[in-house]
């Protein structure tokens, strides 16, 4: 069996910088078209001119013969101006800002304290220029219990937000909850959307303790109950135009994750679309797939469509135990198993 899909987009993806940066862009720029790249370096990409500057950094390190774009982002602070965001949407580079509660994942600590406090005048002018909000949807209170702090935040933040600004663009990325598909569908289509990742339409919270403690399944938001993988794999398959691929790949060396305080994050950029064909198989509706990855994204973000093809053809092949590169090995998501389906360079 083979098919043959628009090329798809990665709407949520982690490409660092210097050493790792080149190393793992290769594994993204082989299938995607574009990807809206996350902006939480260190330090973080809080302009317009960083972006710009970011942006050539990923352009060089982009192999030949590819059409990979990126897509940049800034990163949302107590600080950031309503101007900084009208230099963003002028510059033509900018296609969203990211949201990151103050302490919530990897290099957040200079993220948001007060998002309606702090920040509503930004949040007003994003509206006004048609900027989406992506956002990393948890509380940080640390006496809310980390399985509880999406659906806390839906109730506390995003709900009034939306009911605030039903105008501003929403992208609730990285979804891991029931409660979250429900907040995303009860919103008006075309203005609240989400990014659904591999990991978390796959695995439950269990793959972080069969056989011991599993540093790589370790992502944040964590992996959640059966119960809320099989209402997001429901959501996703179901053809709703409300979800859309975003992998969240967050790739870090292997001795950071395999340590006494192992990183957050799932590097799946080698697998994702190997993974989400499975997804939709098991679900009997690859008729559905090309929509989730390769339609829904940019239909949102009003951008058009990618022309060229890429093809997934149904053959066994063996994940690599470990990839190595001169910055140190990283450990793909599923490593070492075998995967029915293969996505063919485009």
């Amino acid at each position: 069996m083979e098919l043959t899909i628009t090329q798809p987009d990665d709407w949520h993806l982690h490409l660092r910088d210097g050493s790792l940066l080149e190393a793992v862009l290769p594994d993204s720029a082989k299938h995607f078209g574009r990807a809206i790249v996350m902006p939480n370096l260190k330090p973080p990409i809080t302009t317009t001119s960083a972006a710009v500057t970011y942006r050539g950094s990923i352009l060089r390190a982009v192999p030949k013969n590819s059409n990979f774009t990126p897509l940049m982002t800034l990163y949302l602070t107590d600080m950031t101006t309503p101007d900084e965001i009208k230099l963003a949407k002028k510059s033509g580079l900018v296609y969203g800002v990211k949201l990151y509660p103050a302490g919530a994942t990897t290099n957040s600590q200079d993220g948001v304290t007060d998002l309606l406090g702090n920040c509503f005048s930004v949040l007003k002018e994003m509206a006004e220029q048609n900027l989406p909000l992506l956002v990393h949807g948890e509380v940080t209170n640390s006496d809310i219990d980390i399985f509880d702090r999406e659906k806390v935040f839906i109730e506390s933040i995003l709900e009034p937000l939306v009911q605030r600004l039903p105008q501003l663009k929403v992208v609730m990325e990285h979804i891991t909850t029931a409660d979250a598909v429900k907040f995303v569908e009860s919103c008006k289509e075309g203005y609240v959307a989400a990014t659904v990742t591999p990991q978390h339409l796959l695995l439950n919270r269990n793959a972080l303790f069969q056989g011991g403690l599993q540093p790589h399944n370790y992502c944040l938001p964590v992996l959640k109950r059966e119960i809320h993988r099989q209402a997001i794999v429901s959501a996703v398959t179901s053809g709703s135009k409300r979800f859309f691929l975003g992998t969240d790949s967050a790739p870090h060396e292997r001795r950071k994750k395999e340590s006494s305080c192992g990183c957050a994050g799932i590097y799946n950029s080698p697998v994702a679309l190997s993974l989400y064909a499975k997804v939709f198989e098991e679900a009997g509706a690859l008729d559905k797939l090309e929509a989730f990855t390769s339609f829904n994204g940019p239909d949102f973000y009003g951008l058009p469509r990618n022309k060229s093809k890429i093809k997934l053809r149904k053959a066994s092949w063996k994940v690599p135990d470990y990839l190595s590169f001169p910055v140190g090995d990283i450990v793909p998501m599923f490593a070492g198993e075998t995967l029915e389906w293969e996505a063919l360079p485009c």
